[in-house]
């Protein structure tokens, strides 16, 4: 079970960060998170928006990289753009730092989150990690000499779900059983955030009453949870289990809050397919996402063919990056087969 279980209630204000606000939040507050050489890299950063970068990438001996929805960007000492055998070179100093901000100098308090491969930020920003792995009886016990820092920076699109929510609901002002897929870095955890926020504050043009909604955050990058408050407004009407294993937290959820309506992000495991299915013989309505880049090879993935083998999701909603993050490739009835 993740290290920073804990139940927390949101009751936001209906008001989601404007593009103007997101800018607050730039390169000289996503520089804390590293020791002093990087820092003062992203301090004199110029002519560069962050709102346009997508991951910041660290590793040992190699240049220090910005992705973009196009193109990687390499950054010398002065915060400039430039080759990549004259940008600034990471040093095991530099991930060692970076990884006392980010566990605030206690490793070995978020080795779950780390054997895992993953730790996440304060605002939901996650930070994917590679290293050597330890092994015990040929399970990983945990990963040693971190070498690789992969800062996925965490967006919020308000009215975006806007697109295809009319899709999702029902006659009855209820939402159709959804699966959104997408290939990694294709917005599906952002579009999944604004649908949240859209379904638990209701959509009066569209019939929708707003809804209980019930968010296993198992990752901390739905709500973007820090100690009990959320980075990002999800609705009135949504609480959010943060930190939770899926498949322990989905009947946690349903017997404490009641929802009308379940989110959970990537959804990949066995234990989690058992879990939705005992789930939906409650009467709620399932919201997902998963990893996969069309409805062919989401049936190749065993979790997802046996959920869309017995019919239980109606929707499928595919996003590709074809016009960048979040691009909507289809919206299909899933009884029918045919597109929407």
């Amino acid at each position: 079970m993740s290290l920073h279980y804990q139940l927390s209630v949101i009751q936001a204000k209906n008001v989601s960060p404007s593009r103007s606000e997101q800018k607050s939040t730039g390169w000289g507050d996503m520089a804390r998170w590293f020791g002093e050489t990087v820092c003062s890299i992203f301090h004199k950063i110029q002519g560069f928006e962050f709102l346009e970068a997508e991951e910041i990438r660290l590793r040992v001996g190699q240049p220090l990289m910005l992705r973009t929805s196009d193109k990687d960007l390499f950054l010398n000492c002065e915060g400039q753009t430039t080759s990549p055998d004259k940008a600034y070179c990471i040093t095991m100093a530099d991930l060692t730092a970076a990884l006392e901000k980010m566990t605030q100098s206690s490793v070995y308090a978020v080795e779950e989150d780390l054997r895992q491969g993953f730790l996440t930020l304060p605002g939901g920003n996650r930070v994917g990690v590679t290293g050597e792995a330890v092994l015990q009886k040929g399970k990983l016990l945990k990963l040693k000499h971190i070498s690789s820092l992969n800062i996925r920076l965490a967006r919020d699109i308000q009215g975006q779900g806007l697109r295809i929510l009319p899709k999702l609901c029902r006659k009855d002002g209820f939402i159709y059983h959804t699966l959104v897929i997408s290939p990694p870095r294709a917005g599906k955890t952002t579009l999944l955030r604004d649908l949240i926020r859209l379904i638990s504050n209701g959509v009066p043009h569209l019939g929708l009453e707003g809804k209980n909604v019930g968010v296993i955050d198992e990752r901390g990058e739905l709500a973007g949870m820090n100690q009990g408050a959320a980075s990002y407004n999800l609705g009135y009407r949504t609480d959010v289990l943060d930190g939770c294993p899926k498949a322990y937290g989905l009947s946690m959820l349903i017997r404490s809050m009641a929802p009308q309506v379940v989110v959970m992000d990537e959804l990949g495991h066995l234990d989690e397919v058992e879990a939705l299915k005992d789930a939906l013989r409650t009467g709620v309505r399932i919201l997902c996402t998963a990893h996969a880049s069309s409805l062919e090879e989401a049936k190749t993935r065993p979790t997802l063919a046996q959920l869309l083998e017995e019919g239980v999701f109606e929707r499928l909603v595919v996003l590709n990056r074809q016009t960048g993050p979040g691009t909507i490739a289809g919206v299909y009835d899933l009884k029918t087969g045919r597109s929407l």
